[in-house]
């Protein structure tokens, strides 16, 4: 039943009100008035007062206070809900909520995503079975509990891409074939609010098995499409899908980019309109190439979904070139000069730079472009070699200078990519071909490979390559008769290449045909400003950097797997193709949301459908409240009787009050004491270094640890500048790893196996500086490796575990000398083998060095057998705990153990400082030597 804003779920009880001046008629019932008798001593009272009196009857407000409190009563148990919904908007049998779950739906999901928890609550109330499928990854309904679907409603976000029209078919027909829903079901669409294909098909199979309704924002769905550059300017384009066109618009957009010091800020912000009528919005941007290189995405303020960012490729920022020749231009003989034919060819995509070498290489441009330029001073090679290993591309003409000069003859030049022969090759000489050469078809694995070659380019003269056992692998193009025509060189992180032939005419005609700009975009002397088509990237394997979450959201891609070139550009986003930043060798491409063609249509519902917004009012159920309310009334008319029958005197009032008030206090929640003894875990590992130990379930093992751990710990006060709290222990399942700087880990051959989302927590905190040092306590009977149980155990602990490659620990790490001069690391045990992180493979031992200069970082993991906890372990008073060999010995032995503790602690805390050379006359002169 339902009276206004109110429902009840058991009207019946609210007969019982009708009771209620019936029992206003036996509370307000006085007894029969008494027989008068005139009794003679009664002059004897006159004139006196009674300070205490008794009414004959209950006061008017004590009886209104118990009727309220009874009426409270009825009416809670009657189960008064608010907002109830309506019995005309409620359908019977299994429910359907269908949610289109794309990017226009991120914006509102925090709204959607309560519409859709107030429906499964619904449901469950009703006992109603329910199913949810998001259109974007459409899998069959599944009717299960409304409860079951209420805990995986946070797995149900919405995903960076659209439902795909070629899923339409395939969810009509998994609708369709249903069975054991004879009578149909219900279905609660939670739209987006765009109109796509397909939409009509799904909309028609749920139609048939059920009543239809649409929860719908209502609000204008607004995206950028990618940005264009031309004539050295960035062209914006948003787009919009409203149902009020006429309606004029202004949104704001922030260029995103990393200023020099490589933090990501907003560098620009400019706004864009939509003029009445129309769904688009222009706006021409004009960035110094500083700026415009520097740019990572475009993004709409105050929208967030992944249409409204737009991610910057190659194609929007023009490379800086820099043109160089080894020879001055004659004037009036522009054809003739080395540089005109490049300067045509990247004009319209590049920005040129003239000077001096040295003067230009400050600017860090791009490429540089050498054109016959031979000999360079060692000043200018050791500049330049040093900008090509930092990632430049140094590009290389051959010409008259180069093929008369002894570069790279004997030797091969550090700035060339093959060795040359003496003289060059042309027609009419001593070694001459009978007519031009024409090029061969480039090799699949050539950068140029798929390019078409003209019948018409012709090659006359080249200086010719020494053939050496290299020489095939640099070769990335060729002429008909297998002479190297195009040689390239990695150094590091750049790269060297050589074109056999002159920038000019000279030696051929190939500056004068297209394929010439063509191989140099391959080499990414330029960037194209147009995205190219599907089929030029074929065969190309691209590695996404960056994706773009269904919320507008940057991150890196991190394990996701490269995509086909083919399919980069031609295949619809979805779960193996995610909107985000790809890369191949040095071109990235954008893959965003939105194409240059995309539109946004409204949705339009047919009249049949009933169209909801999501403003929806909760029910809140009543009843507690009221019978709480009841409670209340019925202390305070316990309060009032008392006090009109004058049994409350002196203190009874205020502990009256205090009894209700403890009564009346909310019983503290469980929740609240765990946060609170979370934050006092995090404030006691903090406030001072704290050694922790990892609990392994076995209660002596684990006292064990944290006796060993006090005792290092004392060990360090007393000698060190460290002076740790009491060592912690340590869950790694629920506890927060990266407080502590170290962890001791006795490993027992029952421990468990920790849980996925434990090693988690353990990979991030050995990626990031933490140390474990793992202590199979096995030395006396096993070594590393060996099988004894406890090694088995730690085999399958560390299997899942991001470790590095690992190596006995060498005599001159730095564990040897971090405080003391180590040679042996003994615990409990003695002949244990330690293993550690292995030393980079390029360590060499300098002459007259005691060590290797080993400068690489704290190693994540010390792993051994010695049974270090029982060596340092101490009781309360600081006497050793375990027994350690025998007599003088066994207690240098302990001490050395202590010592091994001292050393894996300062080396946790400082690094591989003792690993620095500048240590060397000290450490030689404390060894003797």
């Amino acid at each position: 039943m339902i009276l206004g804003p109110i429902g009840f779920a058991a009207p019946w009880l609210l007969i019982a009100l009708a009771g209620l001046p019936i029992l206003w008629v036996l509370l307000r019932a006085v007894p029969p008035a008494p027989v008068r008798r005139r009794f003679p001593g009664v002059a004897l009272l006159l004139g006196l007062k009674d300070d205490e009196s008794v009414s004959d009857r209950t006061p008017w407000w004590l009886l209104l206070l118990r009727m309220l409190a009874v009426a409270a009563v009825i009416i809670g148990l009657a189960g008064p809900v608010l907002n109830p919904k309506q019995e005309a908007q409620k359908a019977s049998g299994p429910l359907l909520i269908l949610l289109d779950g794309s990017w226009a739906s991120a914006s509102e999901w925090p709204r959607k995503e309560t519409a859709v928890a107030t429906l499964l609550n619904e449901a469950m109330r009703e006992g109603r079975p329910a199913a949810v499928v998001r259109l974007t990854t459409p899998d069959a309904p599944m009717f299960q509990s409304a409860e079951t679907w209420l805990t995986r409603l946070p797995g149900l976000a919405p995903q960076a891409w659209e439902p795909a029209a070629s899923d339409a078919p395939e969810m009509t027909r998994l609708i369709g074939d249903l069975k054991g829903l004879e009578r149909g079901f219900e279905t609660v669409w939670v739209s987006d609010g765009l109109d796509r294909p397909g939409r009509a098909e799904v909309l028609a199979a749920v139609s048939n098995k059920g009543p239809v309704r649409v929860l719908e924002t209502g609000q204008d769905v607004i995206a950028l499409r990618p940005s264009g550059f031309a004539d050295g300017i960035v062209k914006l384009t948003a787009i919009r899908a409203s149902h009020d066109l006429e309606t004029p618009q202004v949104i704001s957009v922030q260029a995103h980019g990393r200023d020099p010091a490589g933090t990501m800020r907003v560098l620009d912000t400019t706004e864009m309109t939509f003029a009445a009528g129309s769904a688009v919005a222009e706006k021409d941007l004009a960035l110094p190439p500083e700026l415009r290189a520097r740019l990572t995405h475009f993004a709409i303020a105050g929208e967030r979904s992944a249409g409204a960012v737009s991610l910057t490729d190659d194609g929007l920022r023009r490379r800086e070139v820099a043109l160089i020749a080894g020879r001055d231009d004659r004037e009036g003989l522009e054809l003739l000069s080395p540089l005109h034919y490049l300067e045509k060819a990247l004009e319209p995509s590049a920005d040129l730079l003239h000077g001096a070498l040295t003067d230009i290489l400050p600017a860090n441009p791009d490429v540089i472009v050498l054109a016959d330029v031979a000999t360079l001073s060692d000043g200018e090679e050791k500049m330049l070699l040093d900008w090509v290993a930092q990632g430049g591309m140094l590009l290389r003409f051959a010409g008259p200078r180069l093929a008369a000069s002894e570069v790279s003859r004997d030797t091969e030049d550090a700035l060339m990519p093959v060795r040359l022969r003496e003289g060059g090759r042309n027609v009419g000489g001593a070694m001459s071909w009978g007519e031009p050469k024409t090029l061969a078809a480039f090799d699949e694995d050539s950068p140029f490979s798929g390019l078409d070659i003209p019948d018409d380019v012709t090659v006359s003269s080249q200086v010719m390559a020494q053939p050496d056992p290299t020489l095939s692998s640099r070769v990335i193009a060729r002429l008909t008769d297998g002479t190297p025509l195009v040689t390239r060189k990695r150094i590091e992180q750049g790269q060297v290449v050589l074109f056999h032939v002159t920038a000019n005419t000279e030696w051929s005609n190939l500056p004068l045909s297209g394929l010439f700009v063509q191989m140099m975009e391959r080499l990414s002397v330029s960037s194209a400003t147009a995205t190219p088509d599907p089929g030029d990237l074929e065969g190309s394997i691209w590695q996404p950097q960056r994706i773009v979450d269904a919320f507008g959201t940057i991150s890196n891609a991190g394990t996701l797997s490269g995509v086909d070139g083919a399919l980069l550009l031609g295949a619809p986003l979805g779960p193996d193709l995610h909107p985000g930043l790809y890369q191949s060798e040095d071109r990235s491409i954008a893959r965003n949301v939105l194409s240059a063609e995309s539109t946004l249509t409204p949705t339009r519902w047919p009249a049949d459908v009933s169209v909801e917004g999501l403003a929806r009012t909760e029910e809140t159920p009543l009843g507690g409240l009221l019978l709480a309310l009841a409670l209340l009334a019925l202390l305070a008319d316990i309060l009032a009787s008392l006090s009109l029958s004058g049994r409350l005197r002196g203190a009874r009032p205020t502990a009256a009050a205090l009894a209700i008030f403890v009564l009346l206090m909310p019983a503290p929640q469980a929740r609240a004491q765990d946060a609170m003894s979370a934050d006092d875990f995090a404030i006691a590992a903090t406030s001072e270094v704290v050694l922790a130990h990892v609990v392994t379930g076995n209660k002596q093992l684990d006292d064990l640890a944290q006796a060993g751990l006090q005792g290092l710990s004392d060990t360090l006060f007393f000698r060190t500048s460290v002076e740790p709290a009491a060592p912690m222990a340590v869950n790694i399942e629920t506890d927060e790893l990266s407080l502590f700087p170290f962890l001791y880990w006795p490993i027992s051959a029952s421990q468990p196996i920790p849980s996925d989302e434990a090693y988690t927590k353990l990979n991030r905190y050995l990626r990031t500086g933490g140390m474990i040092l793992f202590d199979t306590r096995d030395a006396d009977i096993a070594g590393f490796g060996a099988a004894s149980p406890e090694g088995r155990r730690l085999q399958e602990i560390a299997r899942p575990l991001d470790i590095p490659a690992l190596e006995q620990i060498p005599k001159d790490h730095v564990l040897t000398r971090t405080f003391y001069l180590l040679q042996d690391f003994p615990g409990r045990f003695a002949q244990g083998t330690i293993w550690v992180e292995a030393a980079p493979a390029d360590a060499e031992l300098i002459e007259g060095m005691p060590f290797r200069n080993l400068n690489d970082g704290v190693t994540p993991v010390v792993i051994g057998g010695n049974d270090w906890a029982s060596a340092w372990a101490v009781d309360g008073n600081g006497n050793p705990l375990v027994p350690v060999g025998s007599g003088f010995a066994g207690e240098r032995q302990r001490e050395i153990a202590m010592r091994f503790g001292v050393n894996l602690i300062m080396h946790v805390l400082t690094g591989n400082y003792k690993s620095d050379q500048v240590h060397v006359p000290a450490l030689l002169d404390r060894l003797g030597q």
